[in-house]
C-alpha cells in the first residue's frame, strides 16, 4: 500500500462533514436570502432576548409574589375575631 492510495479512501465520517458543512452553508444563504441582513440572528440577538425573557419571567414571578403576599394577608385579616379588628375607642 503506498502513501496515494491512503489518502485517496474517502470514510463515512468525511462524507457526513462535508454533507453538514453544505447543509449548513445552505441554510445560512437562506437565511439570509429570506429574512435580510439586517435581521439575521446573531449569537448577541439570542443573548439579548435570553436576558429580556429572563427579566420578564422575573417581573411575573414578582408579581405572584406580591399576589399571594396580599391574599394571605387578607385570610390572615378576615381570620381574626372581631373584637380583635375593631379598634377600642
Amino acid at each position: 500500500m503506498n502513501i496515494a492510495e491512503s489518502n485517496s479512501s474517502i470514510g463515512l465520517t468525511t462524507i457526513s462533514r462535508t454533507m453538514a458543512s453544505l447543509a449548513v452553508g445552505v441554510v445560512h444563504t437562506l437565511e439570509r436570502a429570506v429574512v435580510g441582513d439586517g435581521r439575521m440572528r446573531t449569537a448577541r440577538g439570542n443573548a439579548w432576548e435570553a436576558v429580556c425573557a429572563d427579566r420578564a419571567r422575573a417581573d411575573r414571578r414578582a408579581e405572584l409574589d406580591r399576589l399571594v403576599a396580599e391574599l394571605t394577608a387578607a385570610r390572615a385579616d378576615a381570620t381574626r375575631p372581631q373584637r380583635e379588628r375593631q379598634p377600642v375607642g
